[in-house]
């Protein structure tokens, strides 16, 4: 019975037991499905939010990708219409220069019409005279020309004998000049390259604004540097003409200044121009002060100083007469010693001696004459002076020290490569255009450009009005015709500008 009850007993337990077991292991069942659901929840949740992490960065993508379209296609609507401006550009341009065509060829016709009217008025008038005086033009001449030749035939001998002597005495010193005249003409890249400068552009665009609307910029320029800027189809480059180096060099340091500047306008020239001669004026002190260290020559006037720091832009026969003047008073300090000559007149008239061509274009005269007389009225003795004014033959060098500056002259500019062709007949021509033009009343500045072959004439307005302007330009054209020889023609333009100015305080 025992045994029995035992057997049920474990029965009971073992069936307690099993469904505790099943119990457990449900509840462990449904604990695992709870977290595998929730661990993919949240996979879910992680990739439904690297979705819209992408999506977000695709629209980041395509924004910057139509942005940078815009910003292409606005620099390429910009380029189109650059382009188009310099083509309306250029169509203005044709269309003026087709204009001044067409007025200059009515004016050729009227001024033939006037020379046909003015031929038929002295053909009535010389009628007329012969009426008058019952005399043929050819009697009439004869007798004026017999009782001329009866008044004044002693005069005219002299004359004769005189021009004679001229001749004989400036026969070398001619046919010297006509020599260099044809070798000038043969080389003839010497005057270009040394009457023109250049400046770097960083592009064509500059070209634009240097020119400035209707010209106003560029003409500006010329107006206050006396140069011509000549803008072509060169790519990056402008050119400067003129003959006068110093001009060159202040018009290329402003023209340096306002292309890195960038604001370009004739007020903005104007200020710049002004620094520019400022700093061409201290380079010329400087450039005077140290050529007399190098030359030894000490104490000089600082006018006499810096007359001679011009030269530093100055060539003659293309020979840089700064570098020459201190070459020769190393010469001369070393031919004096050696001859027992005084050592410092020599070396002091040697670096003085072209002196006088810092300013020939500003004075008449021969160079070595203006040095004379620019030396006497600093102080220098009568020793010096003579010997740096006698490098010439048409004064005598009555000195040793005269003597030796002459010598060394012609070793400095006789050594190879140290000199090439003439450049002073072209310089002449250009000093002499502008001192002709300068001699009218109511000139402010006059420039020539273009290698002679125009002359630009500033007059001041209160004084010349418009319609003297036109009877200046003819008088001036008429005084070259009869005083100055050239080849070609020249044209004289009047330049007639007037300015207002106020302060608003």
């Amino acid at each position: 019975m025992l045994l029995i009850y035992a057997i049920l007993a474990l029965m009971v337990g073992g069936g307690v037991g099993y469904g505790a077991n099943v119990v457990v292991t449900k509840q462990k069942t449904n604990d695992a499905d709870s977290k595998a659901k929730k661990m993919l929840d949240e996979a879910k949740e992680d990739a439904k939010k690297k979705v819209l992490d992408a999506k977000e960065e695709a629209i980041r993508i395509a924004e910057e990708s139509k942005k940078e379209e815009r910003e292409r296609r606005n620099k390429l609507d910009a380029s189109e219409k650059r382009v188009a401006d310099r083509e309306t550009l250029l169509d203005n341009k044709i269309d003026q220069i087709e204009k001044r065509t067409d007025n200059l060829n009515r004016s050729e016709k009227e001024i033939e019409a006037i020379k046909d009217e003015i031929r038929a008025i002295r053909t009535r008038q010389e009628e007329n005279l012969q009426k008058i005086a019952k005399l043929k033009k050819e009697d009439a001449q004869a007798k004026l020309m017999e009782m001329t030749e009866r008044d004044i035939k002693n005069d005219l001998v002299e004359y004769i004998e005189k021009r004679k002597r001229d001749a004989t005495e400036n026969a070398d010193e001619t046919a010297k000049e006509i020599m260099t005249a044809a070798m000038e003409r043969l080389a003839t890249g010497t005057a270009t390259e040394r009457t023109i400068s250049t400046v770097a552009i960083p592009n064509d665009e500059v070209k634009g604004k240097i020119i400035g609307k209707e010209g106003r910029n560029i003409q500006a320029l010329e107006r206050l540097t006396g140069v011509e800027v000549i803008i072509d189809e060169s790519p990056g480059v402008i050119t400067i003409s003129g003959f006068n180096p110093i001009r060159r060099q202040v018009a290329k340091k402003a023209l340096e200044a306002l292309i890195a500047d960038g604001r370009i306008h004739p007020a903005k020239i104007e200020e710049v121009v002004v620094k520019a001669q400022k700093e061409i004026d201290e380079e010329i002190k400087k450039a005077g002060e140290q050529a007399a260290r190098e030359a030894k020559v000490m104490g000089l006037p600082p006018e006499i100083s810096n007359t001679m720091g011009m030269l530093k832009y100055r060539t003659s026969y293309s020979q840089n007469v700064l570098h020459h003047s201190v070459e020769m008073a190393h010469l001369a300090a070393m031919i004096a010693e050696e001859i027992g000559a005084d050592v410092q007149v020599s070396r002091t008239a040697a670096f003085l001696h072209d002196l006088g061509k810092a300013v020939s274009h500003e004075i008449e005269g021969k160079h070595h004459h203006i040095t004379g007389d620019m030396m006497r009225k600093a102080g220098f003795d009568e020793a010096t002076t003579h010997a740096a004014e006698a490098h010439h033959d048409d004064i005598e060098a009555t000195t040793p020290e005269a003597l030796i500056v002459r010598v060394v002259d012609a070793l400095s500019g006789g050594r190879p490569g140290a000199r090439g062709d003439k450049l002073e007949n072209y310089v002449k021509r250009m000093t002499d255009l502008e001192n002709v033009t300068n001699a009218f009343s109511g000139i402010k500045k006059s420039y020539a450009i273009s290698a002679g072959r125009e002359i630009r004439v500033f007059v001041d307005p209160e004084e010349i009005d418009d319609l003297t302007a036109i009877k200046l330009a003819r008088d001036i054209a008429t005084k070259i015709e009869a005083t100055l020889k050239y080849p070609g023609t020249i044209k004289v333009n009047i330049i007639r500008e007037t300015r207002a100015e106020e302060y608003a305080k």
